[in-house]
């Protein structure tokens, strides 16, 4: 069998070492050759979504090699309906920034390479099934924004890289610790190493020894996501970020927090993950309203997007937290609509950016009618992130907050509340910018989108409709991998239940039962 994955993996990584050999000088040639090369994993992703059998639940188009086997570590990737549209997404907005690349003018060469060495290390993160592997692709995530941020930023940028590093870092480091005790529990209970995720699910640990491990990943992921009240990192880097690195930060990072809890958190620990949910529920609706009433007094168009994020974001673990087929589906459809949406609002506000060097809201006004064809994908990328019925956005929401309503009433209700302030603060941000008199000068001779920016807004425009009006092909593909994960949360915690009925001391260190 084609190793498809793999090649998804590390085509960027080839076409970035391809980039080396074009001489720097040669800007126009290296942006052409970035934006043909980063079709090459789109089109491998799409055939893997065509190829993707949509009836079942578990992992397909495995790979495995041997790597470091005296300790369990092994070259191990498998995709199913959790990580699927993850790569997809991944995959379809890269070849968007390298469009959006064409306004970035310093070191173009290594800002190129850097995206194509960032993009392996997220779709590896989305496709690795070994722990150790998994924990390598996530590492390698971070080194190049890291750089993108702190070379190409805005006029904080080297605060807001290191705020970035030692924030990712400090979860990180747990996670790797919680790694590493895992592979010796599987030594000691099966009688040899393994990271691979398959092997470690079967893992028997005492109750606090899973708190422990659990609390270690969790803390990673929540940082990632950002949850409240961790999130303090993520506006200072969206708002010193070049456009193409707020762009994946939004729309792909952050979704390897709230992925990382669906994949690893809660399946490896989930008699700890299902008494931790309704923390994690009124965590994030405390972001769903804290992130709302900030974005209302911002000054920033970044800022205020970068506020977004940790209000919509909420909303996703809101329904992960639900642990029920609407709501984990709602939670998966909504990393999707988050990545589109807000990426399309970073790159309208990086468009007015390129054109007048300020974000501050009240520099603008009147601009529709000096730039109606960029008002009118404006008007759309907003109101998808608003979630107007008929756009993506909405299909998500429903679905979290049909979720929630199961198990978390009054969580869900001061969603919608959430749900309310976000049209509220879009509706008047778009209003301040775009209505009104043309009163700043400055403005009057701006000019409309290129046809190269049409084209980046163009394809998502489309996505915002399709995922709006048939959202049946993408959840008939979610669906299985949900329920097969849900059901194995339900079979451990049951489990769980039954053994602490029948035994004085559930499970011993180490997993044995006593």
């Amino acid at each position: 069998m084609m190793p498809l994955l793999t090649l998804i993996v590390f085509t960027p990584l080839m076409a970035a070492l391809m980039l080396l050999a074009i001489p720097r000088e040669q800007v126009r040639a290296l942006r052409r050759a970035a934006f043909v090369f980063s079709l090459v994993p789109f089109a491998l992703s799409v055939g893997l979504l065509f190829a993707f059998d949509a009836a079942k639940g578990e992992l397909q188009w495995t790979e495995r090699a041997a790597w470091i086997p005296r300790y369990g570590i092994h070259y191990l990737l498998g995709v199913d309906g959790i990580s699927l549209f993850l790569v997809v997404l991944t995959t379809f907005l890269m070849p968007i920034v390298f469009l959006q690349a064409w306004d970035v003018e310093k070191r173009v060469k290594e800002y190129l390479v850097l995206l194509l060495v960032m993009e392996t290390g997220m779709l590896g993160a989305l496709l690795a099934t070994d722990l150790f592997l998994f924990y390598v692709f996530w590492e390698l995530m971070l080194i190049p924004m890291y750089f993108l941020i702190g070379i190409w930023g805005g006029e904080h940028r080297i605060y807001a890289a290191i705020k970035l590093v030692l924030y990712t870092m400090a979860g990180s480091l747990l996670m790797l610790v919680a790694i590493i005790y895992l592979a010796i529990a599987h030594q000691q209970q099966i009688g040899q190493y393994s990271f691979a995720w398959e092997h470690l699910l079967q893992l028997r640990l005492s109750p606090e020894v899973q708190k422990l491990l659990f609390a270690a990943f969790a803390l990673a992921f929540a940082i990632k996501v950002p949850m409240f009240p961790l999130h303090t990192w993520l506006p200072d880097a969206h708002t010193e970020a070049p456009t193409g690195g707020s762009v994946i930060l939004a729309a792909i990072l952050l979704k390897m927090g709230t992925y990382g809890f669906l994949r690893f958190a809660i399946p490896l620990f989930p008699e700890i993950a299902v008494d931790a949910m309704p923390v994690v529920a009124a965590l994030a609706v405390i972001g769903i309203i804290y992130g709302a009433l900030v974005c209302m007094v911002q000054p920033d168009l970044k800022r205020l997007v970068a506020y977004s994020s940790v209000s919509h974001l909420g909303f996703v673990m809101l329904g992960m937290a639900a642990l029920n087929l609407q709501g984990v589906q709602g939670s998966l459809y909504q990393m999707l609509n988050h990545g589109l949406s807000t990426g399309g609002l970073f790159l309208a506000v990086g468009a007015l950016y390129e054109r007048r060097h300020t974000r501050l809201i009240a520099e603008f006004g009147g601009l529709w009618a000096r730039l109606p064809v960029y008002g009118a994908f404006f008007l759309v990328v907003m109101l998808s992130s608003v979630g107007l019925p008929g756009l993506n956005g909405f299909v998500g929401e429903f679905l979290i907050l049909l979720g929630a309503f199961g198990r978390f009433p009054l969580a869900a209700v001061l969603g919608t509340i959430g749900v309310i302030l976000g049209a509220v603060y879009l509706l008047w941000m778009f209003q301040r910018v775009m209505f009104g008199p043309l009163s700043n000068p400055q403005n009057a001779s701006l000019k409309d989108l290129s046809p190269r920016e049409i084209a980046m807004f163009a394809p998502l425009v489309v996505l915002f409709l399709f995922m709006g009006l048939y959202p049946k092909p993408l959840l008939v593909r979610m669906e299985p991998a949900v329920r097969v994960t849900l059901e194995r949360v339900e079979s451990r915690v049951r489990q769980a239940s039954a053994s602490c009925g029948e035994e004085a001391v559930c499970v011993a260190e180490g997993g044995r039962p006593r």
